[in-house]
């Protein structure tokens, strides 16, 4: 049966092949491109994203209605051209690479179902909207961001036995003071954890209370721990360990923190399935 399914789909004259042509190219194209640009956070993030999304479309599959028409049809291939051009005759991509997956999905989508068939992809559009949030914030949202990263951060350091002195946006230690800047105002991390919310919610089904809970959990699961970063980060900087720092800082030693949130938010998700697969036996039972 499964094999049949396979046979299925790899038709050429069947137009589920071409959009599992086009969409796995495009998924490869912006992969490729995050990875050259040095960027361990967004093609990480992208990787998880595009997986996770990839597997819900796959499985709903069959249930998809494949029907487009001329005008959505060139639409969204209007808007896959346009970023393909653009990512092909920037020198430096910065921002534009947050864009694609979102940018990539909605073509996709309009050229698989027009326009009224992109409410089957609401939930998977949504994601990928999320690697895109950080570059979307106007600069006061995230300078407050940042004075909350900054102000939780000193707390940490005070809390844990450190002399700390804050002005602002800087953190003084004894020995030496860090700036935390808009780029270590943990918005990507907390967009990141945002995103996998949304695919919790579509994996799993929620009452409105979790529907409003499973976010807030997650944002506050990444506020907490880039926090924490940033005060490894004094504390590394007071200690005049610049090797240490641009380790935990810039290099891989950054993905850690992104893996300790994932870790924290799945331990949550874990006891949420547990308590409503609890209360829904209990509810049988009586």
């Amino acid at each position: 049966m499964k094999t049949s399914k396979l046979a299925k789909v790899i038709r050429l004259d069947h137009p589920q092949f071409w959009l599992l042509i086009i969409g796995s190219g495009l998924i490869v194209i912006h992969l490729t491109l995050s990875w050259r640009a040095e960027n361990p956070n967004l093609c990480s993030t992208s990787f998880l994203f595009w997986a996770a999304v990839s597997f819900f479309i796959w499985e709903k599959r069959d249930n998809l209605s494949l029907e487009s028409g001329i005008l959505p049809s060139f639409l969204g291939f209007s808007l896959i051209w346009i970023a393909l051009f653009k990512s092909a005759s920037m020198t430096s991509l910065g921002g534009f690479l947050y864009a694609l997956p979102f940018i990539f999905g909605l073509g996709l989508g309009l050229i698989a179902s027009g326009f009224q068939g992109l409410k089957q992809y609401t939930g998977e559009l949504i994601t990928l909207f999320f690697i895109n949030v950080p570059k979307l914030l106007p600069k006061w949202g995230i300078y407050k961001l940042t004075l909350l990263t900054a102000k939780l951060s000193a707390f940490i350091l005070w809390y844990t036995g450190f002399e700390v002195i804050l002005s602002g946006v800087n953190v003084y230690l004894p020995n030496g003071s860090i700036e935390v800047l808009s780029g270590c105002s943990g918005i990507e991390l907390i967009s990141q954890m945002l995103g996998l919310a949304i695919l919790f919610m579509l994996m799993f089904p929620q009452t409105w209370q979790q529907k409003i809970l499973v976010p807030l959990v997650a944002a506050t699961v990444g506020f907490i721990v880039n926090s924490g970063r940033v005060a490894l980060m004094a504390i590394i900087v007071a200690k005049d360990n610049m090797d240490a720092f641009d380790y935990w800082h810039s290099g891989n030693g950054s993905l850690l923190f992104s893996i300790i949130s994932v870790l924290l938010f799945g331990l949550f998700c874990w006891f949420l399935i547990g308590r409503t697969e609890s209360g829904n036996k209990n509810s049988r039972l009586s």
